[in-house]
């Protein structure tokens, strides 16, 4: 082991805050009109701080969800998955942090649609029209009373400008709070999008603990709304990786009230870019604030025979232990990047054809090390808190983006005392 990387790993070992890469929290976010929201603190698990949240959706709203793709999903991802179902319409979003309601048997799904119950009769709502999300520890029975009896608080504390409180409110192991507000303007009103995630570890495609509830005010039908969703995930909330764990929690819900006065066709191609543009800034966010993480890492591969190829490429690279390690050391130890890429789950990779890039850095071409590369160069690129590795496969036309962070010593300890 080299005397910089021991030494970080002791600086490390100490550190007491944890910082986000380049990321801060948001000083304001924009309301939505025709969405309310509430949170206060009902010690669910956590002492001190906010840890419950009632989203409100004007009469007439419509939403879309994706969720976790884990079998072994937590029970209120089954019962939104019921509702979203069944529902002529979605009135409120009930939200809980410090026990997930996941491995809770029947038990568990009982706890959450008593909770559903208690917030459709406080809110005079039909009982398909309220969804519930949980996130925290697996396992633990969620003592739904300290919900069920807090919610006419609730009620009564709804505001269209707590998006910033709710985004504190969800947060577990986030070390800021995510949200990102975009504002258009179509034919002389304004369209605002705001939403709100958390999520720090435990974060792997399929829908990957993360939670994300993005609202606009333009009017957007059902089935265009979940298209619109489907769409953006897929380079967005689908595009990033922690630790390759999928959550059984893992949801995400896009909201549109309509009270804008703004329809999707009267500005497609602008409602639909801003939509994506939040969901893609989102999470990046959950990158940056990864359990433990050091770097920010965007890993490009273009020159591709499809995008699905490119991606188990990139993915492979994103979640390889060894690669991520040598990111946290600051190492060019660009070997291991090559590993990765040759065990890659993919036909006919011709390496004679690759090249690679650190930063600005070219490191291969047509399969083989640069004679002008220096180990200088490449711990210039490495010394930097965000790093981009670039692979070029000259076999086609198409290109993916993963988004990943390296795997500190800070995040084995976060996991490693998470319930004590």
């Amino acid at each position: 082991m080299s005397l910089r990387l021991w030494k970080k790993i002791q600086t490390l070992s100490w550190q007491i805050e944890l910082m986000a890469v380049n990321l801060h929290a948001p000083s304001s976010l924009n309301p939505v009109k025709g969405v309310r929201l509430a949170s206060l603190e009902a010690n669910i698990r956590y002492q001190g701080r906010d840890d419950l949240t009632l989203i409100e959706l004007a009469e007439g709203s419509e939403a879309a969800g994706v969720f976790t793709q884990n079998v072994f999903c937590a029970a209120p991802v089954t019962v939104c998955r019921e509702h979203l179902a069944k529902t002529e319409g979605v009135r409120y979003l009930i939200i809980n942090a410090g026990n997930a309601n996941a491995g809770t048997g029947e038990e568990g799904l009982t706890s959450a649609r008593m909770i559903c119950a208690e917030v459709a009769d406080q809110g005079m709502a039909a009982l398909d029209s309220v969804l519930p999300f949980s996130t925290g520890v697996i396992g633990e029975q969620l003592p739904y009373w300290k919900i069920v009896e807090r919610v006419p608080e609730l009620i009564e504390g709804l505001s269209e400008n707590h998006w910033m409180k709710a985004a504190a409110a969800i947060m577990t192991t986030d070390t800021v709070l995510k949200g990102v507000s975009q504002s258009i303007q179509i034919k002389g009103k304004t369209v605002n999008i705001t939403g709100i995630a958390k999520g720090a570890g435990m974060i792997e495609p399929n829908m990957a603990t993360l939670l994300a509830f993005i609202a606009t005010d333009a009017e957007i039908g059902r089935h265009d709304l979940q298209q619109i969703l489907d769409d953006a995930v897929a380079d967005s909330f689908n595009s990033i990786t922690v630790d390759g764990d999928t959550s059984t929690n893992d949801s995400l819900v896009l909201m549109a009230t309509g009270q804008s006065g703004v329809a999707l066709d009267d500005d497609r191609e602008q409602i639909i870019a801003a939509i994506h543009e939040v969901c893609q800034q989102l999470a990046q966010a959950i990158i940056r604030d990864a359990e433990g993480a050091t770097k920010f890492v965007t890993i490009k591969v273009e020159a591709a025979p499809d995008r699905e190829y490119a991606r188990e490429i990139a993915y492979t690279v994103a979640r390889s232990p060894l690669v991520k390690t040598a990111l946290f050391a600051s190492d060019p130890n660009w070997g291991r990047i090559l590993a990765a890429i040759g065990r890659a789950p993919v036909k006919d990779l011709n390496i004679d054809k690759l090249a690679l890039w650190l930063g600005d850095t070219q490191l291969i071409e047509a399969g083989q090390p640069l004679e002008s590369y220096t180990e200088e160069q490449g711990q210039a690129e490495m010394d930097k808190d965000e790093i981009t590795i670039s692979i070029r496969l000259d076999n086609g036309d198409a290109s993916a983006t993963i988004w990943t962070s390296d795997l500190s010593h800070e995040y084995v300890r976060i996991n490693a005392e998470y319930r004590s």
